[in-house]
């Protein structure tokens, strides 16, 4: 029974020390900001290339895309880096984004058909 604990406290401070980087991007509820903001390209592009997206709202998509990606940058850039409000002011905003992105897609006017 010793043998037991002592293994299961060793496999513990072995997953503790496993480093941040090495985790996956989505956990704990949030995802890191690249990888929204390629997921949110993915599924423009699909959109296009599938029809459910006029070239109109996929233009209207990308240009508030990138007004986020420059507002990303400009909060990266200021004194402090990123903070924590700024980063929740993003996931607001990619949230809206996203929702947007899907509305589009799934409102019925089909433009290839």
């Amino acid at each position: 029974m010793k043998k037991f604990m002592l293994l299961i406290a060793g496999l513990g401070v072995a997953a503790a020390a496993v480093p941040a980087s090495a985790a996956p991007a989505f956990q704990g509820g949030w995802q890191n900001i690249n990888a929204r903001q390629d997921r949110i390209e993915q599924r423009i592009n699909q959109g296009i290339r599938s029809g459910a997206l006029s070239r109109r709202e996929a233009t209207q998509i990308r240009n508030e895309y990138r007004s986020l990606v420059r507002m990303e940058a400009r909060y990266r850039a200021s004194r402090p880096g990123l903070t924590p409000q700024e980063r929740r002011d993003l996931d607001r905003r990619y949230d809206a984004l996203s929702a947007k992105v899907r509305y589009e897609k799934h409102d019925r006017n089909n433009h290839r058909r």
